[in-house]
């Protein structure tokens, strides 16, 4: 039964953010797959926990090394830092975008993590204590559920998770969270708690507002989260993993943290094994047409000679990119992907999210010279 529980602002536990300083810096004017998964609405409810995508991070709770296995005997390396990149405007090659966690479930180099972990990026680098720093490719991802599952090639003989029952999971129960907290060098660190509720609902959003997701049935505890524990293991007291942490609080509010239950994050998962692409799984890699966008309203619009339009503000094109061979320049708005309208973000990743490299494209969009349609053919874009 769902717990009654007040609304309250927070952040997905994925990118690095001060205090202490991190390796990977939070994602800012960067070149972006516009692969974007469909986000579900913001819905608020009584029972309903907002949290963000990004943000500054709750007070840091009491963190221990993970290094040499924990109290809860997780295999040393089963848990593992992810850190991505991404080309920036106006610069050559990689930067780095964000930070994040993963758990390895196959000795072959399986890695599963949060969708959000890894969106956007061009380059995932992911490091196993003991092992080294391996690059990751993205097998499939399900941006509804925010669920990632990597692959690293070439690897064998990994330690992997233990993965545990969510359904024997009580209120009351100790839990360790283990993660990639701030994005700090070295091995994991984790927090140890008890779950405080059941099957909540939250809605995960980036703090400006421009995408939201929502996600049902999290665990909540009170083992505190941090920017970079995304994608990392919430385990029991016989180290078995019970959830998969996506999410903590962007305010003061401190000791707290949500967790995906890892039998619907396996599930999935089998589904991307499998090769089933559906609605909300997307499998390998996605269209890309290399522009940078941001949100705009028609008085910004306006502002920038664009007249009165919505939709989502060119800030940049890549050189060579499908978007620049059509003549899409900066500032521009696209309003328009094959005939339907374009008014937030979200509604563009999704128009693109849908295709894949090689399949065709129609866009519109608005400049100082008026209105433009064009075709175009999709590129390989980022990881996803």
């Amino acid at each position: 039964m769902a717990q009654q529980q007040e609304p309250w602002a927070g952040y997905h536990a994925g990118l690095p953010a001060p205090p202490p300083p991190p390796k990977r810096t939070p994602r800012r004017g960067l070149w972006i797959a516009l692969a974007v998964a469909a986000l579900a609405a913001l819905v608020v409810v009584g029972t309903l926990a907002d949290v963000d995508h990004q943000g500054t991070s709750a007070s840091p709770g009491p963190r221990s090394s993970v290094s040499g296995g924990t109290t809860t005997t997780v295999a040393e390396g089963s848990v593992v830092d992810i850190d991505t990149s991404a080309e920036v405007l106006g610069a050559d090659g990689l930067r780095p975008l964000g930070a994040g966690t993963g758990m390895i479930l196959t000795s072959d180099g399986e890695i599963l993590t949060n969708n959000h972990v890894v969106a956007g990026a061009s380059g995932i680098e992911v490091t196993i204590p003991g092992h080294g720093t391996e690059t990751a490719t993205v097998v499939g991802v399900d941006p509804t559920d925010d669920v990632a599952l990597l692959r690293l090639d070439g690897v064998s003989g990994l330690d992997t998770v233990s993965i545990g029952d969510p359904s024997t999971v009580q209120i009351g129960d100790t839990v360790t969270a283990i993660g990639n907290a701030f994005g700090a060098p070295g091995p994991p660190t984790s927090t140890t708690g008890t779950v405080t509720a059941l099957h909540r609902s939250i809605v995960a959003r980036d703090p400006s507002g421009s995408s939201s997701e929502r996600l049902d049935d999290v665990i909540q505890i009170d083992a505190g989260v941090h920017p970079g524990d995304s994608g990392g293991a919430l385990v029991n007291a016989d180290g078995q993993v019970i959830g998969i942490i996506t999410a903590g609080p962007s305010n003061s509010t401190a000791g707290v943290g949500f967790a995906i239950p890892i039998d619907q994050a396996i599930g999935i998962v089998n589904e991307i094994r499998a090769g089933h692409e559906s609605s909300t799984i997307l499998l390998g890699e996605r269209g890309f047409i290399g522009v940078a966008v941001q949100p705009v309203d028609a008085a910004t619009a306006q502002d920038l000679h664009l007249g009165n339009t919505n939709g989502a503000l060119v800030a940049g094109v890549k050189d060579g990119s499908p978007a620049a061979q059509v003549g899409i320049a900066a500032p521009s708005v696209i309003t328009e992907i094959d005939g339907h309208p374009v008014d937030t973000l979200d509604e563009l990743g999704t128009a693109i999210h849908a295709k894949t490299p090689g399949e065709q494209l129609e866009v519109t969009w608005v400049d100082a010279q008026g209105e433009h349609t064009a075709t175009l053919t999709l590129a390989s874009g980022p990881a996803v």
